[in-house]
């Protein structure tokens, strides 16, 4: 068995805090911190996933209003022991190129496109985190048959959980957090419906 690497130990009994993210410089890309344990993306990322992000970012950055930026793969400090890293999210904060995270009170819309590895914290984990940290809008989008399914979910803001507003197969159209449309069905270049 191989020995764990000195700065995967956590700096205390009680685990990672947010700010420590910032100190490990040695942790591969893509570590997110949930419940005080460092989450690793150890799994190779499918082609399917990277594009679909990349054309979300560019779909959503097109159609923001000025004031709102959308950010892919940067982490929020949902609390002292949570800050998970969405596949994108969209943003009131205003463009910092030293910023590192972003607190949940600027974050309009996070979005987690599903792979294997990630579903159950993307389905539930997570779902449940940002719901408790404020964020008003979720978007998971799924792999159905090769094309992009986007479950919506808005913030009842006394319960501090999310409601469900749509399924949506081929289009999405929404008000909220902003007016946006995405051709779901043009996201992804040579897929044949």
């Amino acid at each position: 068995m191989t020995a764990v690497p000195e700065w995967m130990r956590p700096p205390r009994p009680e685990g990672w805090f947010a700010d420590d993210l910032d100190e490990l410089p040695q942790a591969p890309r893509h570590t997110e911190l949930i419940d005080g344990a460092l989450v690793f993306m150890m799994s190779p990322q499918r082609a399917w996933h990277a594009r679909l992000v990349t054309a979300l970012v560019l779909a959503l950055a097109e159609q923001a209003p000025p004031g709102v930026e959308v950010e892919r793969e940067m982490t929020i400090r949902l609390d002292e022991r949570n800050r998970p890293e969405p596949d994108l999210l969209a943003t009131t904060a205003a463009y910092d190129p030293d910023r590192t995270f972003f607190e949940p009170a600027v974050v309009l819309l996070v979005a987690e496109v599903v792979s294997p590895e990630s579903a159950h914290r993307d389905r539930t984990v997570k779902l449940r985190k940002y719901a408790e940290a404020g964020i008003g809008h979720y978007w998971r989008i799924e792999d159905e048959d090769g094309a992009p399914v986007v479950h919506a979910y808005e913030l009842d803001g006394p319960t501090r959980s999310y409601a469900p507003t749509g399924i949506f197969r081929h289009e999405l159209r929404s008000t909220t957090p902003f007016p946006v449309t995405i051709d779901l069905d043009r996201l992804l270049p040579g897929r044949t419906s």
